[in-house]
């Protein structure tokens, strides 16, 4: 276990990307943390941009719905990146207080990429009917099947994956 004063050690969510990237001997979970990251920072700048331009353009409304809309945007983005940093922070605590495990790190980065990869289902599942372009290319089947679904079937998919992240914490933790 790492001593808190050794360097070793990480202080709040920015350290604690580094600090699991450092001591993990999975190669999965190091390439997991990096695209995590990246997601991490390509959602806050979406949705914070998002917001921006709505209170922008309801600026000068009152209250009641636009308030309530505004801060559905702050709690999808949580929604959406809690799962995606989970397995990074869960790894790093672990790192920090037990030691090194390479399955539990390797078996978490795979929960991870399996949230990622549920998010885009659900996404693609709830695309609205407008904007949807015809599939092609060798997906084009599963997209065609995906547009099929009822859009708020949408949230199954990243509810679910991030219910896995959580199991596979306390199953192999």
């Amino acid at each position: 276990m790492a001593d808190a004063d050794d360097g070793r050690t990480y202080r709040g969510l920015p350290g604690a990307f580094p600090y699991a990237v450092r001591t993990s001997d999975s190669w999965a979970f190091r390439g997991y943390a990096v695209v995590a990251a990246l997601v991490t920072a390509l959602v806050t700048l979406l949705l914070g941009t998002a917001l921006v331009v709505l209170v922008a353009n309801t600026v000068g409304t009152a209250g009641g719905s636009l308030t309530l809309s505004r801060s559905f945007y702050v709690l999808v983005g949580l929604l959406v990146v809690i799962p995606v940093l989970a397995p990074v922070l869960l790894v790093a605590r672990r790192h920090r207080r037990v030691g090194s495990d390479v399955r539990y790190d390797r078996r978490l980065a795979l929960a991870g990429f399996g949230f990622l990869v549920a998010l885009y289902v659900g996404l693609v599942i709830t695309v609205p009917p407008a904007q949807r372009t015809p599939p092609s290319g060798p997906l084009a089947p599963l997209i065609e099947v995906l547009y099929a679904v009822p859009p708020l079937a949408g949230l199954l998919p990243p509810l679910f994956a991030a219910a896995l992240i959580a199991l596979a914490h306390r199953r192999w933790r």
